[in-house]
């Protein structure tokens, strides 16, 4: 009988108590600091500022993707951080998504540069497939969403796009989001790079542990890209339940001497899992990155682990409706994916 799965500890140091945020090896031998900063729903005139505020308090990952329609906005916050001396280029780790109607191996390095030079950047630290799902191509300024149709590209022939990437210098690593785990096996078995991330929809009420200890088992990070649940934002849109509004989560956080959020962000980094919060008021930034003085015990985190509920909240869209009005729309919602 062959011995239990052991989870490996953190792959980053918890133990100080530095302002400064960690760094995760990735297995591409890149360092990515642990906490980044995400700018999904971040409106037109305010994603600039707020990228500017976020490099203010300490954030040095951004998290970017060319379907959010902000990258341009965020190139020019870029260049004026870096003429006013903020940061430089070399401080900062920059992710990319490659977006579902650019899968088409032509594609793929059309829609990177396509990217880099919204950004006004000559490369990315990681750049990643956005979803596991390759839709017709419909242009590089008017990524694909609404009346999708299925296209004929598979997953690992845009891996192997993806791959000549980091030989061409676009990128220095690549990997993947939205990934379940018999995806994420295919794709390790015939990967000539291996993915360096996952990013995935995780946090107290969605665990999805399988998952996450597949890919640190496999060396592969793992980045919750909605550590928070979505937050009452998802509460107001889909009328989804807000683990920051959880008693239990309340209770931890008061013995901690800290915010719900911190306690549920924390609590993903000691899982060994990197987060990528998002906000755009400045108190909360500061507040999200502020999670290296302190650690949750044990029978707290044992009390967070007891709230699974084993249910996406879909807080980082599922693009099923996107399918509605086209010939692949399989239900009366659209098609999905992860049926």
């Amino acid at each position: 009988m062959s011995p239990a799965y052991t989870k490996p500890g953190p792959a980053f140091d918890l133990t100080g108590t530095s302002k400064a945020t960690p760094t995760y090896k990735l297995n591409s031998g890149h360092e990515m600091p642990v906490v980044a900063y995400g700018t999904f729903r971040s409106a037109p005139g305010e994603v600039g500022p707020a990228v500017i505020e976020a490099l203010k308090a300490g954030y040095r990952h951004l998290d970017l993707a060319h379907v959010y329609g902000n990258e341009k906005e965020i190139g020019g916050a870029l260049k004026q951080a870096f003429d006013e001396g903020i940061v430089k280029r070399e401080d900062l780790f920059i992710t990319g998504k490659l977006w579902n109607s650019d899968h088409d191996i032509e594609i793929v390095p059309q829609a990177c540069d396509h990217s880099l030079k919204n950004l006004q950047i000559d490369h990315f630290d990681l750049y990643v497939i956005h979803f596991p799902v390759c839709w017709k191509h419909t242009s590089l300024d008017t990524p694909g969403w609404g009346a999708s149709e299925l296209g004929d590209t598979s997953l690992i022939d845009t891996w192997h796009a993806m791959e000549a990437l980091v030989d061409a210098g676009k990128t220095r690593s690549i990997g993947v989001s939205n990934y379940p785990l018999v995806l994420m096996h295919d794709l390790t078995t015939q990967a000539k790079i291996q993915p360096a991330c996952n990013q995935i929809e995780v946090n107290a009420y969605y665990q999805r542990e399988s998952l996450v200890n597949y890919c640190l088992s496999r060396g592969i990070c793992v980045t919750a890209h909605t550590p928070l649940g979505g937050g009452a934002t998802n509460t107001e849109t889909w009328g989804t339940v807000n683990p920051l509004t959880e008693p239990l989560i309340k209770e931890v956080a008061d013995a901690c001497g800290k915010s719900p959020a911190q306690v549920l962000l924390r609590w993903l980094l000691q899982r060994g899992i990197c987060i990528l919060p998002k906000s755009v008021k400045p108190h909360r930034m500061a507040q999200n990155i502020d999670l290296f003085d302190f650690s949750i015990p044990d029978d707290g985190m044992d009390k967070i682990t007891t709230l699974e509920r084993y249910h996406s909240f879909k807080s980082n869209p599922n693009p099923l409706p996107a399918f509605l009005g086209g010939k692949d729309a399989y239900s009366a919602e659209g098609t999905d994916i992860f049926d």
